[in-house]
């Protein structure tokens, strides 16, 4: 696609084709995510300057849930008002909710059949790598400070003992708040995101003078009106659920959960996939841990949020319990439900927020609370990649003995991501080639 005059306006349909481009291209994390729609967005098409970019990218992140997804949704409302804002957000997850669909049946098809297996086999230490590195990665930006590594250390510990993550999460705020404001503040919140280009000079279609379109002006009943309805929304479409299936049904019990877990995201997907993986696994029985990291395996390869591996989640729970009476049919509306949770709460913050952050201009000082609930997650990120390190490495628990062969693809895996500076989709790839040789050799 061209780029458009700056001073030219932007139509609706040529946005929407531009989300739907970015749903579908959107690969390698969040980070990418970002970078791509910075060079697409402020860049290339000039649509938005950096300036607001950068300030929409700081309110995003302060928030729980996929920032990129949030972002991608503040960049759609800030053009079109609120349709724009829900066609953006909408695009960016719906490409990868379908892919992980079809790749979740086709996983229950033939995930048991040997040629599947060598392919999981070859993939399930890439994923334990990747989660190596993303705590890695975290730990490199964020612990500055010896409290920030106690902090990350506790959280750790409170994880192994089996603290629930909403109480370390909780626990990480406050001493993040009181440790900031004993030492006096932190760096900017900008000096830990850095995954973009050089600044754009030129003058972009909504530039830092540009008359502000009249959906940004804050005003206290539309920020109410734009909650109530998605609190209306989100009441409705639970209590909906539960009056026809009952409050202890299956697809009841995601609806509750996942927006619990919407709310807890701080830190990106890694953050939350322990409290996911503990609850679907341990208290619902959704799924086995096994499947967990299958699951993720199969997310990463997606384009979108990471967070979207809820949706292979919601499926094999709804496909294991044979909901509405057909396997298939109960995987694809529970994979649905799940969605719809997981990303409500995301499109209330933007929606609702977003005048509230255009009109003022300036970030609360959320600072230390974030440092400490990042240092916190690292702790957390650490202990679910000891769990995935298990399952890769002890396929049949510790009286056995160690896979030598997963452990050494993961440590190769590992180099290749962190030293190496390699793609994720390359490294999955070449770990899923290699499981198969492995197959075909035996």
């Amino acid at each position: 696609m061209s780029p458009s005059p700056p001073s030219a306006p932007v139509g609706f349909l040529q946005a929407l084709k531009f989300w739907l481009w970015l749903g579908c291209v959107s690969f390698g994390g969040p980070a990418g995510q970002i970078a791509l729609m910075h060079e697409e967005l402020v860049v290339r098409r000039r649509w938005i300057s950096e300036k607001r970019y950068l300030h929409a990218l700081q309110y995003c992140m302060l928030l729980p849930g996929p920032e990129a997804q949030q972002l991608a949704t503040y960049m759609g409302w800030l053009m079109h008002g609120t349709r724009g804002g829900v066609a953006a957000g909408a695009l960016f997850v719906l490409p990868s909710l379908l892919l992980l669909i079809v790749l979740s049946w086709a996983y229950t098809a033939w995930g048991q059949h040997p040629w599947g297996q060598a392919l999981l086999w070859g993939l399930k230490p890439a994923v334990t790598a990747l989660v190596w590195q993303a705590a890695h990665r975290m730990a490199q930006r964020t612990l500055k400070g010896r409290w920030l590594w106690v902090l990350a250390t506790l959280s750790f510990a409170g994880t192994l003992w089996g603290l629930p993550f909403p109480l370390i999460i909780a626990g990480a705020a406050v001493i993040g708040f009181f440790m900031t404001h004993a030492q006096g503040e932190g760096p900017g919140l900008m000096a830990t995101t850095r995954p973009l280009t050089a600044p754009c000079a030129n003058a972009s279609w909504l530039d830092d003078h540009s008359a502000p379109p009249a959906h940004t002006r804050h005003s206290a009943q539309r920020l109410w009106r734009a909650v109530a309805i998605g609190l209306g929304l989100w009441a409705l479409s639970l209590g909906l659920i539960a009056a026809l299936m009952g409050t202890g049904h299956t697809l009841t019990q995601m609806g509750g959960f996942f927006t619990q877990a919407a709310l807890l995201t701080f830190g990106g997907a890694y953050a939350v996939l322990p409290f996911v993986t503990q609850a679907a696994v341990a208290q619902y029985g959704w799924l086995t841990a096994a499947q967990m990291m299958d699951g993720l395996a199969l997310g990463e390869t997606t384009p979108g949020p990471l967070i979207m591996v809820v949706a292979f989640v919601g499926f094999l729970g709804g496909h294991s319990q044979n909901l509405l009476g057909d396997p298939l049919l109960g995987g694809v509306v529970a994979a649905c439900v799940v969605t719809w949770f997981t990303f409500l709460p995301s499109f209330v913050f933007i929606l609702a927020g977003g005048p509230l952050v255009e009109s003022t201009r300036h970030m609360p000082s959320l600072q230390g609370p974030l440092q400490g609930i990042t240092a916190a997650v690292i702790g957390v990120i650490l202990h679910l990649a000891g769990v995935f390190a298990r399952q890769t490495w002890l396929p049949g628990g510790w009286h056995m003995l160690p896979d030598l062969s997963a452990i050494a693809l993961t440590c190769v895996a590992l180099g290749a991501l962190v030293w190496k500076g390699q793609s994720v989709l390359r490294v999955l790839a070449a770990c899923g080639l290699l499981g198969l040789l492995r197959q075909a050799l035996l």
